[in-house]
């Protein structure tokens, strides 16, 4: 395992404290020996064993931005709820920093739910997951492989494997297009291990291009300012290692989610540019317990920290009903 994590006891969220829930840092491993930090939120005077909840993202955002918010928010609801940083990431373990990784980001939501078992004021039957942005597709994917998870939530979801593969509306869906990209990427993987260190990316770009499309303008409206820029956000600052881009070129992460038994509620914007990974991911999925939200006039971001856009209570009616079905 990781050394002892240095986790910040000081309330550093992008969001107001609630007097409804008593709130604690928590560490967790996944099964590749990876420590992770999390923000542990429990209703004030919870007695016994309460139903629980992981959750995570965007894609590229640290737990005291989204997750946390939807963390805290679903804890007033009754539920003993963590946000978690992913691997390398946050104030989470793994090195090198700053990596992601289809296999070992959707363990981070296994390993999540290891540790939700095992604590002794959990109900193990009633434990789900709700992953925004790019841990959406992440939730799926976990939720194809990990039965123990009753109920899912991707919250405004990227499938990060089809846009690094395919482009934007996979409008770069050609075997050339992915040659000239694996191409450039392997050369910066000798730049990398030449320099000792890792190339990275960019985060959201700042400052911001007056022919900046929508989509990043609605990107740098939460990242780059009050709203929501966090100092160990990647997308507030750096931004991913360069080369993190290709494994999720090569491993597709939803390939086995139209086998997904148990519920999976995908909610999105339908202003948002990344909707259509929504819609069709929904198309893959069977049974009567699967279910999409659009919601109107919302884009992207709207669903990262928007209370008023946000369906909370749809929310705790969904996971209420599928943590008590058979």
């Amino acid at each position: 395992m990781d050394g002892k994590l240095n986790l910040s006891e000081e309330w550093d969220k992008v969001f107001p404290k609630s007097d409804k829930v008593d709130h604690e840092k928590v560490t967790f491993h996944n099964r590749y020996g990876i420590t992770l930090a999390a923000d542990l939120y429990i209703p004030k005077n919870a007695k016994g064993k309460l139903p629980a909840i992981a959750v995570c993202g965007p894609f590229g955002a640290v737990k005291e931005q989204s997750s946390g918010l939807y963390a805290q928010e679903m804890a007033e609801r009754g539920y003993l709820t963590i946000a978690f940083d992913p691997s390398f990431t946050g104030e989470s373990g793994g090195q090198p920093r700053y990596v992601a990784s289809p296999d070992i980001n959707t363990e981070d939501f296994c390993g999540a739910v290891d540790y939700l078992s095992c604590r002794v004021d959990v109900d193990p039957e009633k434990i789900g997951v709700i992953g925004i942005c790019g841990w959406g597709g992440m939730a799926i994917n976990a939720a194809a492989i990990d039965t123990r998870i009753k109920a899912t939530v991707a919250s405004t979801m990227y499938d990060m494997t089809r846009v690094n593969a395919k482009g934007y509306f996979d409008s770069a869906d050609s075997e050339e297009a992915r040659y000239q990209t694996k191409k450039s990427l392997n050369a910066q993987r000798i730049a990398d291990y030449k320099n000792g260190s890792y190339e990275l990316g960019g985060g959201v770009v700042d400052p911001l291009p007056a022919d900046a499309p929508f989509f990043v303008r609605d990107y740098y409206d939460y990242y780059k300012t009050d709203r929501g820029y966090h100092k160990r956000s990647l997308n507030s600052n750096g931004g991913w290692n360069k080369t993190s881009a290709l494994s999720f070129i090569n491993m597709p992460i939803l390939a086995y989610s139209n086998e997904i038994r148990s519920a999976v509620l995908i909610m999105h914007g339908d202003k948002a540019h990344s909707c259509y990974f929504s819609k069709d991911a929904f198309q893959n999925l069977k049974g009567d317990n699967k279910e999409l939200l659009i919601i109107p006039d919302a884009v992207h971001t709207d669903l990262y920290d928007r209370t008023d856009v946000i369906p909370f209570d749809k929310l705790d009616k969904f996971f209420e009903k599928n943590f008590d079905a058979e």
